[in-house]
């Protein structure tokens, strides 16, 4: 049986929330809780995906960019008139809430034109090793002959002189 509330539990993370975005350490102290708990409620609370903002900034500067972009799914089905009631609640501007859904569009193009530009230095790549598999496989068959040669010259050198006596005629 958990030792706090439901109620207790939800009371204590709505003070992490906007308007009041408080610190866990500042909530810790006004409820009589120790700060691993609050933080430890805190943690929950965004793992079932409730969009938390940390308490060391303020502003859109809060939130951080996963939350961001949990923000921006909640709300793209939203008509205007949610999405303001929304961001009234969570301490936001629309503004900033279009600013951030416009910056999850750039990433998902900006990840595409690397996609792209990573495949085309991976196909340069290929030719690149392909031809220097070339050029090692034309140096292996001039090594072999050089050494061929080599091998055949010495042994031409090293051959005894047979001296023939010459024949008069």
């Amino acid at each position: 049986m958990p030792r706090y509330s439901e109620e207790r539990r939800a009371a204590v993370v709505a003070k992490l929330l906007p308007p009041q975005s408080l610190s866990p350490q500042e909530v810790a102290e006004q409820e009589g809780l120790s700060f691993a708990t609050v933080y430890k409620w805190r943690a929950e609370a965004r793992a079932k995906g409730h969009c938390m903002p940390a308490a060391n900034a303020q502003g859109a500067e809060q939130w951080s960019s996963k939350d961001r972009f949990a923000a921006v799914l909640e709300t793209a089905a939203m008509n205007a008139e949610q999405s303001a009631e929304y961001c009234r609640r969570r301490g936001l501007y629309p503004e900033q809430l279009a600013a951030w859904r416009s910056d999850c569009e750039q990433a998902g193009r900006l990840s595409q034109q690397e996609r792209r530009r990573e495949a085309e230095a991976a196909k340069a790549q290929r030719v690149r090793i392909r031809e220097l598999e070339r050029e090692l496989t034309r140096k292996n068959a001039a090594l072999a002959e050089t050494a061929a040669l080599l091998t055949l010259s010495k042994n031409v050198w090293s051959a005894p002189v047979v001296q023939v006596p010459l024949v008069s005629w």
